[in-house]
């Protein structure tokens, strides 16, 4: 009988490599498998649950001990080990320096703990591994997203004809809808014969606010509109972007000629959490003839929640949104999303077809949107859904399926309750802070789950606000040093201020009154 292991054997853990044959190997992928899930628990447990943040938190000393005295990347390995070898390194030089989002008091940057629902999902993605870019590449994968990508349509409350994609990110969420806001609109606008390019996107304008991602101006630069295209303005002292200063801006740049093309709004702000007043934004859109877009990537999932769906309202007026579901759908990295109120936009923009996908192509793109599903056709691929005619990507990997595992997990009222405790969570910091002489926050109340807030040595009225800055930034350090919690720092009015992004699920009250008293603690030492 052949050895199918013959190939291999070069190799310390043939079965690990040739898998073909149950009989030699399925016992020895279950043991990897028990043994890769332990690592990770032993991550869990021994790491990420004692500190916020692994040492050292210094970038330079973490990266001398890392890479060793080279400072820098060696060779590649040369020669094969075990997978326990790798296991044990993991151990030993990874688990304990990381961002650890599971700790209950790192309420730091938008990184959630994932469900376990969506690990699963990502570990079965990665075994399947199914290209979601030409139907073929992968069938039952497509259909996966395209459900998915119906989910979140429903939940910004978008109809028929609405569709979208899955993408790494909110930026590249932002940058697709500013591609719709280029290609399909101002073209419509300037009535061209085909997309703007060059020349013609000189005199356009955006408007947006103060507090809007980077990612839109970072956009607009990328497909070739000059500087002066993004009109950011003063939002309120809510952090919150009013119709009436940029009525007053699109009057003023039409009087000198100028081409309003798009307003851009943000429900959710990475910086507040502040949510832009949307439904007086998309009514100025609508009346003066402008696409709307908003970047919910960290908001819209409120709307998972039947109790606190109105704080992020009218995304259904929109033209295009940005839902980011490794947010507060507490999704394992990467996973994005951008929906579309006429999903057609998306092909008229991006349908183009190389040569070596013709063999999976049809003659009708009925699965995509705004197409005939029932279209008679001697071409048996014809009706299928490409995802790669619909956005930037070519290859895409699974994404969708970890959504669908954790969205069919808990369904949507149990994600929605997760998204309730961080917004309680949230409050009681905030009224924590109001009911205390030594910290504050601002806003007083937080729109969603993100505090602002600063600590006031006994000191404070004596220090210049230069002072006062460099002393939150050096308590954010300490708070790193000390593992016990961990926060970002962000500018509001120009001063600095902590900043927690509550959207951890295993966060409590309890974890707040702690957090504060070890800030309290680590402001005496400084």
């Amino acid at each position: 009988m052949d050895d199918p292991l013959a190939p291999f054997r070069w190799h310390p853990e043939p079965e690990l490599i040739g898998i073909r044959d149950a009989a030699t190997s399925r016992d020895a992928l279950r043991l990897a498998g028990a043994a890769t899930w332990e690592a990770s628990l032993d991550w869990l447990y021994d790491e990420a649950m004692v500190r916020a943040m692994g040492l050292p938190t210094d970038y330079q000393a973490r990266r001398r001990l890392y890479f060793g005295e080279t400072g820098g990347p060696g060779r590649a390995p040369q020669d094969p080990v075990t997978l326990q070898t790798v296991l044990d390194e993991f151990r030993d030089k990874i688990a304990p320096h990381t961002l650890n989002s599971y700790h209950p008091r790192a309420l730091s940057y938008f990184t959630p703990p994932p469900l376990v629902a969506s690990i699963v999902g990502e570990v079965l993605s990665q075994w399947t591994n199914q290209g979601i870019d030409v139907w073929h590449a992968g069938p039952v994968g497509a259909f996966v997203e395209e459900e998915v990508i119906r989910w979140l349509c429903d939940l910004v409350g978008y109809g028929k004809g609405s569709f979208g994609l899955l993408t790494s990110g909110g930026v590249m969420a932002n940058f697709i809808a500013m591609a719709l806001v280029r290609d399909v609109h101002l073209r419509r606008l300037a009535g061209l014969a085909r997309p703007p390019r060059g020349a013609a996107l000189e005199g356009v304008r955006v408007y947006t606010g103060d507090q809007t991602h980077f990612s839109i101006a970072r956009a607009l630069d990328e497909l070739g509109f000059p500087p002066e295209t993004l009109v950011v303005l003063p939002t309120d002292d809510g952090f919150r972007l009013h119709a009436a200063p940029v009525a007053a801006a699109i009057a003023a740049d039409r009087a000198r000629g100028l081409r309003p093309v798009a307003i851009t709004a943000v429900a959710g702000s990475t910086n507040t959490g502040s949510v832009d007043l949307v439904p007086e934004l998309a009514a100025l859109a609508k009346r003066e003839g402008l696409w709307f877009h908003v970047d919910a990537a960290y908001g819209g999932a409120a709307r998972l929640s039947a109790r606190d769906a109105a704080r992020v309202p009218g995304l259904e007026l929109a033209d295009s949104v940005t839902v980011d579901p490794h947010k507060w759908f507490f999704q394992a990295y990467d996973l994005g999303g951008l929906v579309v109120r006429d999903g057609d936009h998306l092909r008229q923009t991006f349908d183009r077809s190389p040569e070596y996908y013709r063999g999976g192509e049809g003659s009708a793109e009925g699965g995509a949107p705004g197409a005939d599903h029932d279209e008679a056709t001697h071409d048996s691929h014809a009706g299928q859904l490409n995802f790669y005619k619909l956005g930037f990507e070519g290859t895409r990997r699974f994404r969708a399926l970890k959504l669908w595992a954790s969205w069919k997990h808990l369904g949507t009222s149990g994600l929605g309750r997760l998204v309730e405790m961080n917004d309680d969570v949230a409050a009681y910091l905030a009224m924590r802070c109001a009911e205390s002489t030594d910290f504050e926050a601002d806003p007083a109340v937080p729109e969603l789950s993100v505090v602002c807030f600063r600590h006031l040595p006994d000191n404070a009225a004596a220090m210049s606000p230069v002072e006062l800055d460099a002393y939150q930034d050096r308590l954010c350090a300490a708070l790193e040093q000390d593992g016990d919690g961990w926060l970002s720092t962000t500018t509001l009015h120009g001063r600095a201020y902590l900043r927690a992004g509550v959207v951890n699920y295993l966060t409590t009250e309890a974890d707040i009154d702690r957090l504060l008293a070890k800030l309290r603690s680590l402001a005496a030492a400084l």
